[in-house]
């Protein structure tokens, strides 16, 4: 089994490059989804999230308003970490578990957003980083997810920069152009990952 970590920055197109990966046979284990599943209604983390946050980040229905809950955590460093202290513990339990039950010759691609802020370099056999320039990242949050500026340029500042997620990659894919560029170089990555995992 080879062990990979995938991470970029927001609107950097880590999505679409996970998407490939998993078409090309990757085994995908994406935090975010799990870091949604720990957090649903009746869960021990949804517990944890309201006794530390106030009944206010409930939406009417008892589910997490992770917009409200975004505007409270992405605006103050130490209730991110607040949030961060919650919920990382209770994704990492949840991937071990599903990454078990991978096979011997399989690639394992974990979708981490976070894989450079939280030192996590170091549980993957390699770590893959999909890149764009700040000026593209901001382009996409604000034309393609419709999100004001400010807080594209808030969300962007709470990760870490593109220097230090690159210093942290052992392969890289430019997603600084027109998506049609992008999967041949996903290809390109994904052969090499299948050689790394033949040779282990």
């Amino acid at each position: 089994m080879l062990k990979v970590g995938l991470t970029g920055g927001i609107g950097a197109g880590k999505s679409e490059v996970s998407r490939l990966f998993v078409s090309y046979g990757a085994v995908l284990i994406d935090a975010d989804r799990i870091a949604r599943e720990v957090v649903e209604p009746g869960t021990p983390g949804l517990a944890a999230v309201v006794e530390a946050f106030g009944e206010d980040v409930l939406t009417e229905e008892g589910t997490l308003d992770r917009p409200r809950l975004g505007s409270i955590v992405f605006a103050d460093p130490d209730k991110l970490a607040t949030l961060n202290a919650i919920v990382h513990p209770l994704v990492g339990a949840r991937s071990a578990e599903l990454e078990s039950r991978a096979g011997a010759g399989d690639v394992v691609v974990h979708d981490v957003p976070l894989l450079t802020e939280n030192g996590l370099a170091p549980l993957y056999d390699l770590v893959v980083v999909v890149d764009a320039s700040p000026e593209t990242q901001l382009d996409r949050l604000v034309r393609l997810r419709g999100m004001v500026e400010t807080e594209a340029r808030a969300r962007m500042s709470a990760q870490a920069t593109r220097e230090q997620r690159l210093a942290v990659a052992d392969l890289v894919i430019d997603n600084d152009g027109p998506l049609d560029a992008l999967a041949p170089q996903v290809r390109k990555v994904w052969d090499e990952l299948e050689r790394r995992a033949a040779d282990r």
